[in-house]
């Protein structure tokens, strides 16, 4: 698939069995069935006008292309989720589980599934900065006379508790296969920005690190918050804390343009270098796919661009309304 422009900047996210794709105008998900069969997920992408103006605003861009990220990326994991848990029913189980989904999805039910994904991430986002602010109180509250110290150790005692985290649910049989179709979704894209043809073969040569990660983003808030919070000082620790919780959208925002920042210099010798603690975080959440695996992410990506270039061309009536997307079942 040869390119003679420069490739639009895709993303995507590994779900269970499957991998999702952003396209410019639908969000596809392709998972592989137990049966062999890839099936989708087509969801039309809806953005609002003052989601795109806040999408301009640097720094507070980044937040709210986090929380739209992991709202309309919940449902996508929801209909991996369901597919193989679909896979593991009996016939009958299967044919009353179906006719069950049929009238399951309403308006709320959508909301629900958004906030869900949104919580979910704030809550997870909260308890990585605040439990390392009470395990290094615990045990260096009176080492350092100096508050920096205490950040550097705070930053430190947070990558140890990623790690220790990442390390271990890798270890399970489920999420390995997860993080190897994570390995996949960034091969697929750095293949087609090399402009080669999406072949199994083809996609197996490229990295599984990509500097444009959810991953990188992860290690970036931690080096990012290290000295974010050392601007600061407090008198105990629950101020602390509060300045950690008031500080966190500082931290997420001036993370994602350092994202961006060492995205655009990852061709420049030296500056390259900039990004490679998250290129390193990525050894834990990615595994080397199986063809199989990566056969899966190219049916998703090439059926995300498909529709990109369908929808691309339909007015925009029919882009909203067209019959060939469901926005919930695909």
């Amino acid at each position: 698939m040869s390119q003679t422009s420069k490739p639009v900047s895709y993303g995507g996210q590994a779900v269970i069995e499957g991998v999702m794709f952003g396209g410019k105008r639908v969000n596809v998900t392709a998972v592989r069935r137990k049966n062999g069969d890839i099936t989708f997920l087509e969801v039309p992408r809806r953005e609002s006008p003052l989601l795109n103006k806040l999408r301009r605003v640097p720094l507070l861009r980044g937040i709210v292309s986090i929380i739209d990220a992991s709202a309309k990326g919940t449902k996508h994991l929801n209909y991996s989720a369901d597919a193989y848990a679909e896979d593991e029913m009996d016939p009958e189980e299967r044919a009353a589980q179906k006719e069950k989904e049929e009238s399951k999805w309403s308006l709320s039910m959508i909301i629900g599934v958004a906030a869900i994904g949104i919580l979910s991430f704030l809550f997870g986002k909260l308890v990585l900065t605040l439990v390392p602010v009470v395990v290094e109180d615990f045990l260096f509250g009176g080492m350092f006379t100096s508050q920096i110290g205490h950040n550097l150790a705070e930053g430190v005692i947070k990558l140890i508790l990623l790690l220790a985290y990442l390390w271990g649910i890798s270890q399970t049989p489920m999420i390995k296969r997860l993080f190897q179709y994570h390995g996949a979704e960034h091969k697929v894209i750095s293949a087609y920005e090399a402009g080669v043809e999406l072949t199994p073969e083809n996609v197996q040569k490229f990295s599984r690190l990509h500097y444009r990660c959810g991953s990188s983003f992860i290690m970036l808030t931690v080096i990012i918050g290290v000295i974010v919070y050392s601007l600061f000082t407090y008198e105990s620790i629950w101020e602390r804390m509060g300045q950690r919780i008031i500080l966190l959208p500082v931290v997420l925002g001036l993370s994602f343009e350092f994202l961006k920042l060492t995205n655009s210099l990852r061709d420049v010798p030296v500056l390259r270098y900039l990004g490679y603690p998250g290129l390193w975080l990525q050894l834990l959440t990615t595994k080397e796919p199986t063809n199989d695996q990566v056969e899966v992410s190219i049916a998703s990506f090439q059926r995300m661009l498909s529709l990109d270039a369908e929808l691309e061309k339909a007015p925009v009536e029919e882009r909203l309304n067209s019959p060939s997307l469901d926005p919930v079942k695909g």
